[in-house]
């Protein structure tokens, strides 16, 4: 009877991006690419950093993760401890069936190379729970504005907020598109017809394509609702203008009056 292995994988997102080759001189052993890179720590141990702020550990218990954190804060010392975290358990067994069952993937075979692929996987989860708990917080401060709008008839007179807000909302949507190139295959999947397969399978248990385009959705939309609020506050102002333009034309004309009498 083959005998079962489990592995267990796990992934933090921070909120900053990473330099690889910065935090790769505190791990002269690791390997460097321009997706990640990866330490190996021990037998079937590994650990992972990728530039777009997460982390993921394969077989690296919770007790046993400080030191390389440490490290990482070496590299950052302003490292926010608001964190994301996502997990994952991987059974090994050559009998069994490759594919997702029940929240587990099992796996006839680990490798390097699917480990990698599925610590990637984890890792673009945690990272995209981080982006959409900020795209939830602009949309819900979005709704405030567009909430007053409807009940008020009006918007804030001050369009500065507006810009910085405006600013935020697109600073974010190109770091989601630049950064977030999460639904790229890995290389490894090109090479391994099987690992190609359980990457399509994590990416649908963690609901990776559809969660990525609803962050677009909503982004499209905050930045749709803040330049339309920007038109009327500008059309507001403009309003004013004019009837300040008019008051000061008659004020003019009554103190020419006055004078004249």
């Amino acid at each position: 009877m083959s005998r079962r292995t489990h592995h267990g994988f796990s992934a933090i997102a921070y909120e900053q991006n990473f330099s690889l080759k910065e935090i790769a001189r505190l791990f002269p052993d690791g390997k460097l690419t321009p997706l990640d890179l990866s330490i190996s720590i021990g037998k079937d141990a590994h650990l992972f950093f990728y530039p777009f702020g997460a982390v993921a550990f394969h077989n690296i218990p919770p007790d046993q993760r400080e030191p390389h954190v440490a490290k990482l804060e070496q590299a950052y010392p302003g490292l926010t401890l608001k964190v994301v975290r996502e997990e994952l358990t991987v059974t090994e067994n050559p009998d069994d069936d490759s594919g997702m069952h029940d929240g587990t993937l099992a796996i006839r075979e680990m490798t390097p190379g699917r480990a990698g692929v599925i610590a990637l996987t984890v890792a673009q989860s945690a990272a995209m729970e981080y982006y959409e708990r900020i795209v939830d917080s602009l949309h819900a401060r979005t709704n405030v504005l567009v909430e007053r709008l409807e009940k008020k008839g009006d918007v804030p007179f001050n369009t500065r907020p507006l810009h910085r807000f405006i600013g935020e909302a697109i600073s974010v949507r190109s770091e989601v598109l630049v950064v977030l190139h999460l639904l790229d295959k890995p290389d490894a999947t090109w090479e391994d017809t099987a690992m190609d397969a359980i990457y399509q399978e994590l990416k649908e248990e963690f609901d990776l394509v559809d969660r990525y385009q609803a962050l677009e959705s909503k982004l499209r939309t905050v930045q749709e609702a803040l330049e339309l609020i920007l038109d009327v506050a500008r059309d507001f102002r403009m309003v004013v203008l004019e009837i300040s333009i008019v008051v000061l034309i008659v004020f003019e004309i009554v103190l020419s009056l006055v004078r004249g009498h």
